[in-house]
């Protein structure tokens, strides 16, 4: 998946999900990348695309497509 400026998203990026809620990336099926806390086996085959994000507010949320509001506020650097 990738944010609506374009950048691709990936496991740990801190984004703003909507004013008011932020959240960090926890796996991302499109870019192979998975949390210890999220692995592959329990994710890929049940969502098949897109990013899981751990927000503030709203807990686990699975996208396929970016909201319009989201935005990237970080990038965990490896």
């Amino acid at each position: 998946m990738r944010y609506p400026d374009g950048t691709e998203a990936h496991i740990g990026d801190r984004v703003e999900l909507w004013e008011g809620n932020v959240g960090v990336v926890v796996f991302s099926i499109d870019a192979d990348e998975y949390s210890e806390a999220y692995p592959k086996d329990q994710w890929k085959e049940f969502l098949g695309s897109g990013v899981m994000i751990l927000s503030e507010k709203a807990g686990l949320i699975h996208y396929k497509e970016p909201e319009a509001t989201m935005r990237l506020l970080s990038r965990e650097q490896s």
